[in-house]
């Protein structure tokens, strides 16, 4: 059960269907819960994936692989399913 009001992707209206519909054609299915907790502020979920975009996959010193390495790590320590 969660503890944070989240919109379903059904229930998704203007901006945030329109985010969910681009999250949907990346080959996902629904919307991750890590995501759809941002949903009340459609504006601080589309911050969100910028972010992470640019850690991910702008130029850095490290590799793509290290950093999904370091992800996976800090959500282990953090007992984050994702």
């Amino acid at each position: 059960m969660a503890w944070i009001d989240m919109v379903d992707e059904e229930k998704a209206e203007g901006k945030l269907a329109e985010l969910y519909d681009k999250l949907s054609r990346s080959g996902k299915n629904e919307v991750a819960h890590v995501l759809k907790v941002q949903s009340l502020n459609p504006d601080l979920l589309e911050d969100h994936l910028k972010i992470y975009k640019t850690i991910m996959f702008a130029r850095s010193n490290i590799s793509r692989r290290q950093r999904e390495m370091i992800a996976t790590v800090v959500s282990d320590v953090n007992e984050c399913h994702y």
